[in-house]
């Protein structure tokens, strides 16, 4: 398969220094332990291959001014757990205790720095050759012989460990990288009965996916379902009750009815809306058809009528793409729409379910294996689907222009 940017199989990595941008950003407890390691997990088969390679690894958690920015301690921990090799934590970015650090470790072993995001010039957005004259790229970058981005969670940024080092360095995708863009490629491609389900609180960058699929003729057909629903709901001229629209005001979702109410008027026979919702009242389920509202009650996840049809969609697609939860799934009364519909998805010939809280969904009901591809990107995977730019991915396939001689290879 050709490719527009380089991977692994590109470069002889063997006994080589590599610089491995990695997305290890995770859910953190108040004690500080990891609940959630997914995606440190997910780079366990990267590393695996560089094995016989001296591999520097930069990496994020979370961003100052959040409980949870801290240090890759625990992290680090974690990872050696998974790749069964020694990782060392270095509590410094690029400084001398860094580079010595480097300078001193062997091939066969890994060095874990520290949180990149105790840079302040990493919390800036900067194009790729402005970030190439960043500290941590001019000091970093001597050192290593290959960058590799396997940071797919953070591709839709534009910081200096993301697209700095791909001005400098032979760079090319990490596998999880590499599996990400191919496999959300493959949803972007048409073909068949292509189903994009798009549910939680994300409306304005759902709309955006929605007008993205449909405008190109990627979807068959949209299903709408959680806040998503409830905009669309509102889009179609229906009053879902002082509670709900009380909700998309302070939410500053009222604000995306018009874009709902243009896809309507453009493609409304393409996308679905809920028949029927299940509302919490007083801590229970209770369902309504969409004739009958509005409601005084929270509208909390699709009811049994759209479920049973939604899945039935779902079911007999050629491909699936899911991205957000049908309801307030953490909570029992109201997981059965989101449960429902990924298992339905397993069903599909090929399946992709974004980051986030879907992913979390599909991690809790133990189906990961029988979903084709569950990404590691929320923000990034929604941002892909939508067609916005994706900076780091670009900056690859820019050093791979770069890297090309005059008879077209490496």
């Amino acid at each position: 398969m050709e490719r527009d940017y380089c991977t692994m199989d590109d470069f002889e990595l063997g006994g080589k220094t590599i610089l491995l941008r990695a997305e290890f950003n995770s859910p953190i407890g108040p004690d500080g332990r990891i609940l959630d390691d997914k995606r440190i997990r997910e780079s366990a088969p990267t590393l695996k291959e560089l094995e016989d390679s001296k591999v520097v690894i930069l990496a994020h958690q979370s961003r100052p001014g959040k409980k949870d920015f801290t240090t890759m301690e625990e992290h680090a921990r974690l990872l050696q757990r998974y790749i069964k090799q020694s990782v060392r934590y270095v509590d410094d970015i690029f400084g001398s205790h860094a580079r010595t650090a480097i300078m001193e470790a062997e091939s066969g072993e890994v060095v874990m720095l520290e949180n990149v995001r105790f840079y302040s010039e990493e919390v800036l957005e900067l194009g790729p050759e402005a970030a190439s004259k960043a500290i941590m790229v001019k000091k970093l970058a001597p050192f290593a012989q290959v960058f590799l981005n396997d940071a797919f969670g953070a591709s839709h940024r534009s910081q200096c460990s993301l697209v700095g080092f791909t001005q400098v360095l032979p760079s090319g995708a990490g596998r999880l990288m590499q599996k990400e863009i191919d496999s959300l490629t493959e949803a972007l491609k048409g073909g068949g009965e292509v189903v994009y389900v798009l549910g939680g609180a994300k409306v304005d960058d759902s709309i955006s996916v929605i007008r993205n699929v449909l405008e190109k003729k990627i979807a068959t057909r949209v299903l709408v379902t959680g806040v998503v629903a409830s905009v669309f709901l509102v889009a179609s001229g229906l009053d879902i009750g002082k509670p709900n629209m009380g909700f998309l005001d302070k939410s500053g979702l009222s604000g995306e009815i018009p874009r709902a109410k243009e896809l309507l008027r453009q493609f409304g026979e393409m996308i679905a809306m809920p028949c029927d919702v299940a509302v919490n009242k007083d801590g229970k389920r209770a369902e309504v058809n969409v004739r009958q509202l509005p409601t005084d009650y929270m509208i909390s996840d699709i009811g049994h009528e759209t479920i049973a049809s939604f899945s039935d969609i779902i079911r007999h697609a050629d491909k699936v793409i899911l991205n957000g939860p049908a309801g307030i799934f953490e909570n029992p009364e109201f997981a059965t729409g989101t449960r429902d519909i990924l298992m339905a998805a397993t069903k599909a010939r090929f399946s992709v379910v974004g980051g986030g809280h879907s992913a979390a969904a599909v991690e809790e009901m133990g189906i990961g294996d029988k979903i084709t591809h569950l990404s590691t990107g929320g923000g990034a995977a929604i941002d892909f689907l939508g067609g916005k730019p994706m900076p780091a991915i670009e900056a690859l396939k820019a050093a791979k222009k770069r890297m090309m001689g005059p008879v077209g290879v490496i």
